[in-house]
């Protein structure tokens, strides 16, 4: 049955994705991908805080697909990344390039990390 969550989780990550992304470039209009900077730095604060409660908590296996690999999976999208930062440094923008990798990998794991660290504190405790 986990798989009929991961799908729900899909059913919501994908439409969102998409949504979030086109608000937030329509918004800035620059030339930089911040609709896809935005849709990852939440998916790897979701799925963070959601390891992190975890780790503090006893969570049904169902919640857990839901949000992990139906959620959150479809929330965030590499390929995308991967796309527009050959895209930025193919126009000549090799540096903003290079910034969008390394700010997207660097934001993306201190947001995890941060998230999951902050939901064991909240909880009080961890698990085990």
């Amino acid at each position: 049955m986990n798989w009929l969550m991961v799908i729900a989780g899909a059913v919501v990550g994908a439409p969102l994705r998409y949504l979030m992304d086109r608000a937030v470039q329509a918004r800035l209009g620059t030339v930089f991908p911040w609709g896809t900077f935005a849709v990852n730095l939440t998916a790897c604060t979701v799925l963070g805080l959601l390891t992190g409660v975890t780790a503090a908590a006893a969570v049904p296996d169902a919640l857990q697909h839901l949000i992990g690999p139906g959620l959150c999976a479809t929330l965030s999208t590499y390929s995308t990344f991967s796309f527009e930062t050959v895209r930025l440094s193919e126009t000549g923008a090799k540096l903003l390039a290079a910034a969008y990798a390394i700010g997207s990998v660097v934001a993306g794991l201190t947001a995890a990390f941060l998230a999951g660290h902050a939901a064991v504190a909240l909880l009080g405790h961890t698990a085990g």
